[in-house]
C-alpha cells in the first residue's frame, strides 16, 4: 500500500505494508533522528509533531498519518543550525547521552508552537510524556524554562509596543 502526507514541508509518498508503525517508517526512510525508546509510547524518544502536535511515532500506524503534516527533529535544526531549544540545552549542559533530547525538543516545540504563557502547569503538561535516565531533568527543565521566559518577555514585549497610553 501506499501512504501521502507532508514530512518536514516535503509532500511525500511511501511505500508501506499494513501495520507499520510511523518510527519505522521515519527510520527506515534515514530519518534517524527520532528514536526507538519503549515500543508502548511511554518515554517519549519518538515525539514528532502530527499537525503540530506531539505524538509517539511508535504508537502510530503510517495509514493514520495520510494527508497530514509530520515534522521530525530534522525539521527543528541542524549540527549547524541549531534552534532556540536545542542550543539552550548545549549551552546549558543539558545534555549527557542525548538519546532523549530529539524527543524533549519536539515536545518543546509543540509547547511553543501551541502556547503563549508558560507557567509551570502547562510545561509540565507538554513534557510528562518525556523521560530521561540520565540528568534528573534539572538542567533541562532549566534550558527550557530561559527559552521560554525569553520567549513570554519577547511577546510581552511585542503586546506591549501595540498598545497607546
Amino acid at each position: 500500500m501506499t501512504v501521502s502526507f507532508t514530512l518536514n514541508g516535503e509532500k511525500r509518498t511511501f511505500a508501506t505494508a499494513p501495520g507499520e508503525n510511523l518510527l519505522d517508517l521515519l527510520r527506515r526512510s534515514g530519518l534517524r533522528g527520532t528514536k526507538f525508546g519503549c515500543g508502548q509510547g511511554t518515554c517519549g524518544a519518538c515525539t514528532v509533531l502530527l499537525d503540530g502536535r506531539a505524538v509517539n511515532a511508535c504508537l502510530l500506524f503510517v495509514g493514520q498519518v495520510e494527508g497530514r503534516e509530520v515534522c521530525t527533529i530534522e525539521s527543528v535544526g541542524s549540527f549547524d543550525k541549531p534552534s532556540e531549544i536545542q542550543q539552550e540545552l548545549i549551552d546549558g549542559s543539558a545534555v549527557q547521552c542525548g538519546y532523549c533530547i530529539p524527543g524533549i525538543v519536539m515536545s518543546a516545540t509543540a509547547l511553543m508552537k501551541a502556547e503563549t504563557k508558560y507557567d509551570d502547569e502547562i510545561v509540565r503538561e507538554y513534557m510528562d510524556g518525556n523521560i530521561c535516565r540520565c540528568t534528573g531533568y534539572e538542567k533541562i527543565w532549566g534550558a527550557l524554562r530561559r527559552v521560554l521566559d525569553r520567549r513570554e518577555a519577547s511577546l510581552a514585549k511585542v503586546e506591549g509596543s501595540g498598545s497607546k497610553s
